[in-house]
Parts: structure tokens; sequence; C-alpha cells
């Protein structure tokens, strides 16, 4: 990795630039990132410290948002309640697919996350709770110690807030024992097992976090919006965070973050202009990625910079 004693540095000046993001970008763009980033970030959590390949997040992000939405329209609870609400529910979710699926291993586990997530969408899609294919429309943002939420400014600095807890949250994860575990059982289960580790409890545990994150992007999504729908569920946005995380780079903390951020740049901006052209860009540019950049955009910038200063790079 990079030389620790710059990386708080580098933390700042992110920091210090989405704090005049809304001067200079629309907003509502920046905090859709942030929502994806989060999100991203969550999935690598699983894949690139646990080694575990999930094809069925979307459903702890629609989830997430339907619950969140559903207890600020209908229940009328206070907003940071109603974000709480999504994140539990999420979670909750997350230890029932987990505790099914995570007794297999590789394509397996990945098979069972997807059919579960699947299971998830068709719920939702009959479901009166979630509105069926019309969703949760005009859901109210509320206020948040007095700061009234319909004001775009407002609630990017709280989303800005909350996205920034669950990075330090991940990165807190990443960097304590609990996360050097799950990279002993990324890198060596069986060795993991000899050692003495209840290895299906670590995963589950990392499952289930790595759930309740996704749920809180969803939270945060459903307030940036205003509504939650079924893409949210869908599978195809399982696959939107595998792309993300990929091209930014597995296993690095900041790298879903570049990904997020490509992505939904690139989606805002080629929408109205190439319309569903914008899923074949994106494709073109994740088989270059991957063919050219096989570490991630961050992971060859990491790698650079350690050739740069005589490290050895595998």
């Amino acid at each position: 990795m990079m030389n620790p004693q710059r990386l708080p540095l580098g933390y700042l000046a992110l920091l210090a630039a989405l704090l005049v993001a809304p001067a200079l970008v629309y907003p509502v763009l920046v905090m859709k990132v942030l929502c994806f980033a989060v999100f991203a970030c969550a999935f690598n959590l699983l894949l690139g410290y646990t080694g575990l390949l999930s094809f069925g997040h979307a459903a702890f992000l629609g989830g997430a948002a339907y619950l969140t939405a559903h207890a600020l329209k209908v229940w009328a609870v206070p907003t940071l309640v109603g974000l709480a609400l999504g994140t539990l529910g999420a979670a909750a979710l997350g230890w029932v697919v987990g505790s099914l699926a995570i007794r297999r291993q590789g394509i397996y586990f990945a098979m069972s996350t997807l059919a579960l997530a699947q299971l998830v969408f068709f719920l939702f899609l009959k479901s009166e709770f979630t509105g069926g294919e019309d969703g949760l429309q005009g859901v109210p943002r509320g206020s948040v110690l007095g700061f009234d939420l319909s004001s775009d400014t407002h609630l990017y600095y709280l989303v800005l807030a909350v996205a920034a807890g669950a990075f330090w949250l991940i990165h807190r994860s990443i960097h304590s024992p609990f996360g050097q575990i799950l990279k002993a059982i990324r890198e060596n289960e069986p060795r993991a097992i000899s050692l003495g580790y209840d290895v299906d409890r670590y995963k589950l545990l990392a499952f289930v976090l790595s759930a309740a994150v996704s749920g809180l992007a969803g939270a945060l999504k459903t307030l940036v919006f205003s509504f939650a729908t079924l893409s949210d569920a869908h599978w195809h946005t399982s696959g939107e965070v595998v792309l993300m995380t990929l091209l930014g780079g597995v296993g690095t903390v900041l790298g879903p973050v570049v990904g997020a951020t490509v992505i939904v740049t690139l989606q805002n901006e080629l929408a109205d202009k190439v319309g569903s052209m914008v899923t074949v860009i994106t494709g073109f540019i994740f088989a270059a990625c991957v063919l050219a950049f096989r570490r991630g955009l961050v992971g060859e910038a990491i790698a650079l910079y350690r050739r740069m200063i005589g490290e050895k790079v595998r």
C-alpha cells in the first residue's frame, strides 16, 4: 500500500473537495455518486477482503430503499429513524441470506445469492408494501436538526456526513483484527480453520456488515430521489456494483469509490445522448480495464507507485 503518512492527507484533500462540490457541480449528481460509492465499498468488503462474490447485493440496496420510503411516507417517522430502519432491515435480510448461502463456496455461493435476491425481487414485485411496479413515489425528505432537507444543499451535507461515517466504518473494519482474519480467510481458508477460527461465523459477520452498509446506501438513495422502485432491487444493479468494484480495484480502499464515480458520471453524461447504448459503452470500458488494468484503476496506480519507490509488486 501507499505511504500510510500520506493517506490521511489524501483523505482530507478528498473531503475538502467534497465540501465545496455543491458550488461547482450539480449536488444531486454528487449525492448519487456518494450513494453508489458507499454501496460499492460495502460490496468490496465482501469480495475484496473476504473473497466472497455475491450476485445478489441489490436485494439489500432495494430492501432498505423500500423500507425507508415506506417508513418516511406511510409511518411518517423522522428522517434519521427512517435511515436507521432501512439499514437494520438490510442487516436482518443479510443475516437470512448469508445464513443460507454461506455454507456454499465459489460459484455455488454466487449463484445462491443471485437466486435468493431474485426471490426477494419477485416478493417486492407482488407486494402492496412496495407499491408493486409503481414503486413508492413522493417520499418526503423531512428535516434534521432544524435543517429542511427539501433543499438539495442541506441534504447533500447530510449524505456526505453519513457516507463519510460509512467509509470510516469500512476502513476501520478492514484495518482491525477482524479485517485481518477476513484477509486470512480469503488467502487460505483451510489454514484459518486449522488456526482455530470459526470461518463460517466470520464470513457471516462480514456478509451482514456488507448488507447493512449496502442498505444504508439504498436508504440514502431514497432520500436523494424521493422514490424507491424495482430497479433498486434488480439483478442489473447487482451487476453494476460488481463492475464498479472491478473497475476501481478489488481489495483497495478507494477503488470502489473511483469505480462508482466513473460509472455514475458516464451514465449521467451519456444517457441523454446515446440512450441504451450507454450500457454497451460501459461494457467496452470494463473489458478494456480487465484486459489492460487487471488490478483496476486504483490498484494499477498503487502498483505503479510501489515500482517507483523500488518495492516488489506481485
